[in-house]
């Protein structure tokens, strides 16, 4: 198996939509595809891909407008944490909080309720339950690749002040995912550039903190 990450750029608040891909089978699973639908069909047919499900980190409304229109396209199974329930169900009234369209409002297909690996063909996922950001954020891991979100950004880390959002909680999942991730896996995050655990451990000002607090442990 030979693993590739595409990605595009979708909507207003450019949420990167991924496309994971098994380069000798041509198929595919997309993670989080955001508010542009058609970028992300042109992305999966560009790269001749057979998609085979949809997997969410949280159900933020930027990263779930395109799931929708996938989901009928190609009739695919869409995965979420059983605790986004809350979050997805509020999907049509945050787009008019922030004067969006608004989509239809997805079915979800399997709700994730603990950290058992996901398959899809040859593909097969690591979970890592990371909420604090949201109440059922999830992390994906396949090989050296780590799809985290909106938990962690290079040089940041996601907010808690939005509804389901906990301060607390969110640091317990940002160390578990530094006791737990390798450091020189690359970490494809919900908005802006890649980065990994090791160099956020050495320059995030967030995991400083908690960094100082593992090595006080060993």
């Amino acid at each position: 198996m030979s693993i590739q990450v595409h990605s595009v750029i979708t909507g207003p608040f450019q949420e990167n939509s991924y496309l994971i891909m098994d380069t000798i089978t041509n198929e595919g699973v997309c993670v989080d595809p955001g508010d542009d639908a058609p970028a992300i069909i042109s992305m999966i047919y560009n790269y001749d891909c057979t998609p085979l499900a949809i997997l969410n980190t949280h159900a933020h409304l930027d990263h779930i407008g395109a799931v929708a229109t996938l989901k009928k396209m190609w009739d695919l199974p869409f995965y979420l944490h059983k605790n986004e329930s809350m979050v997805l169900d509020t999907y049509e009234e945050t787009c008019r909080f922030f004067n969006m369209t608004s989509g239809e409002t997805p079915k979800v297909d399997f709700w994730i309720d603990d950290e058992d690996p996901l398959t899809f063909g040859t593909m097969t996922f690591t979970l890592l339950f990371t909420p604090g950001h949201t109440p059922g954020g999830t992390t994906y891991i396949i090989e050296d690749h780590v799809f985290v979100g909106d938990t962690l950004f290079k040089g940041s880390i996601g907010r808690t002040d939005l509804p389901g959002g906990n301060w607390e909680i969110l640091n317990k999942s940002l160390l578990k995912m530094m006791e737990t991730i390798s450091p020189d896996f690359t970490l494809h995050s919900g908005h802006g550039p890649d980065t990994t655990m090791k160099m956020e451990r050495i320059e995030n000002p967030f995991l400083i903190p908690i960094e100082k607090q593992l090595n006080s442990t060993i």
